[in-house]
């Protein structure tokens, strides 16, 4: 593996603003990445062309390997400036490796580098495989964790937002927990836990309209149902919220909403019925991608709060099953760098 370092020179150097951190080597990344800035509107400006990070010679061979097969224009690397940093051994589509797990890690931290340094505004990361990364010695749930390691800030918030077909609402889901096991998202939550999400919930949504309407879903089934269901909105949750609203009387806070019902106003708003809430909290990693991803699995942005950045991320995985056919769909990848250039 070359110097994780982004002080390597970049090859075809010109103004950049976003950093693109390819992902995983055997998965989607480099395909959605080169679909997505296929698109005219990265193509017509010069100034606003991104920096990726990865191996040049791997993002080549994957680009000449996929144009026959294809479904999309595909933009050539050799429009494109990068930092190179050479993989240790040559990676096969579909099949990840300790080594391609020492790769992906490296090239986020050059990429984080690069924004920390001033030389790009945003960071943009393409999926990498976990377990790729712990086989590589690397132990963190995500790249979330890691981002939040280089920047110093161990609340980081992971946000998925995605404007409805109408481009009239944009949803906003923020999780209170991310990626740890089920059994232990109730030691984890706590009254000062959520007050935090919520500040960062608000913040956010404040970007598009001042005085937001927040819902945050319960926990237990039916939220609790008055304690025969489960004792933690009656014993601290709904204290936390109401302590919350206390505090910030220009918001319309709805919570503990009983989450089989929590999202409806959400799809309803998503299929053209009007705005609905402008952000919801959920308590748990699934309890609030389920819902995000029925309602827009290729519009979602992964976004991180709470660094002195903006990051960003398609709202998948790294596609194993169909790297290197020319299948995957980029307008994830496409909506994480347009949300990248307009809010970072």
């Amino acid at each position: 593996m070359g110097s994780s370092t982004s002080s390597q020179a970049p090859s075809n150097p010109r103004p950049v603003r976003l950093a693109i951190a390819l992902g995983d080597p055997a998965g989607i990344g480099a395909e959605v990445t080169l679909k997505a800035l296929a698109q005219p509107e990265w193509r017509l400006d010069p100034t606003r062309q991104p920096l990726l990070v990865g191996c040049r010679r791997w993002l080549e061979r994957s680009y000449q390997q996929l144009r026959p097969v294809s479904r999309e224009p595909l933009r050539d690397p050799a429009e494109l400036e990068m930092v190179d940093l050479p993989l240790a051994e040559p990676c096969q589509a579909g099949i990840s490796t300790p080594s391609c797990g020492a790769a992906s890690f490296s090239w986020l931290t050059a990429a984080t580098e690069l924004v920390q340094q001033g030389r790009c505004q945003a960071l943009v990361t393409a999926p990498i495989a976990k377990a790729s990364w712990h086989a590589a010695g690397h132990p963190y749930p995500g790249q979330t964790e890691r981002l939040a390691e280089l920047a110093g800030c161990p609340d980081a918030s992971m946000l998925f937002t995605a404007v409805a077909p109408s481009g009239q609402w944009r949803l906003n889901t923020l999780l209170a927990t991310t990626h740890i096991p089920l059994a232990a998202v109730p030691q984890r939550l706590n009254g000062a836990l959520i007050q935090r999400k919520l500040d960062a919930l608000l913040a956010f949504c404040q970007r598009f309209r001042p005085n937001p309407h927040l819902v945050v879903a319960g926990l237990n089934p039916h939220a609790g149902e008055a304690g025969q269901l489960g004792l933690e909105e009656a014993t601290w949750l709904g204290a936390a919220l109401e302590a919350w609203r206390q505090h910030h009387p220009q918001v319309r806070l709805d919570g503990p909403v009983p989450p089989d019902t929590c999202w409806l106003d959400a799809a309803s708003a998503w299929a053209g019925g009007g705005s609905g809430p402008d952000g919801y909290l959920a308590l748990y990693h699934d309890q609030g991608l389920i819902p995000v991803k029925l309602l827009a699995f290729d519009a979602a942005v992964n976004t991180t709060l709470g660094l002195p950045f903006l990051r960003t991320s398609p709202d998948h995985g790294t596609g194993f099953a169909i790297a290197g056919r020319g299948e995957a769909r980029a307008a994830s990848m496409a909506a994480a760098l347009v949300t990248a250039r307009d809010l970072g």
